[in-house]
């Protein structure tokens, strides 16, 4: 499902183009910027986001997590966004929230994927990927993707 108005981009790199090393698990592991734009959700809705590298899957028998993560507003009665709360994923790595991209034998492709969701998620940190699947089962509004690559 894909809203045309739902769009997930980085400043660090641009669809399709290289990652940057700092980005990398190895060099540094800092998380590149995402930036969200555009939303069908009622105020109160969320996101979650998934990185993972399906090239994995040839090098290490699965598709390897990377990030796991969502954001969930909470709101009063007068529908005021009174805190976010974020929550974070145990990525493949046995780490909370983000692994950046470590390729074991050549350039991958690392796919994020944002969901706009509508329902305020609230999963207990260290949470599975198919915990958070579950979670978003049948609440998914749209979803965006970038894609980024990274050689070792």
């Amino acid at each position: 499902m894909t809203a045309d108005n739902l769009q997930i981009f980085s400043t660090d790199f641009e669809d399709g183009e290289e990652i940057p090393k700092k980005c990398g698990y190895m060099h540094g592991n800092v998380e590149p910027s995402i930036n969200v734009d555009g939303t069908d959700g009622p105020l109160g809705s969320s996101y979650a986001l998934i990185m993972d590298d399906p090239d994995a899957m040839a090098a290490v028998g699965k598709v390897w997590v990377h990030w796991l993560e969502y954001r969930s507003p909470e709101v009063d009665g007068d529908k005021n966004v009174n805190i976010i709360k974020w929550g974070r994923g145990k990525n493949d790595f046995d780490v909370l929230g983000y692994g950046g991209p470590a390729p074991p034998d050549k350039r991958h492709t690392y796919v994020f994927t944002l969901y706009d969701l509508d329902t305020r998620l609230n999963l207990k940190n260290g949470f599975s990927r198919q915990e958070l699947e579950d979670a978003m089962k049948g609440h998914i509004i749209a979803e965006a993707k970038l894609t980024g690559t990274f050689a070792p």
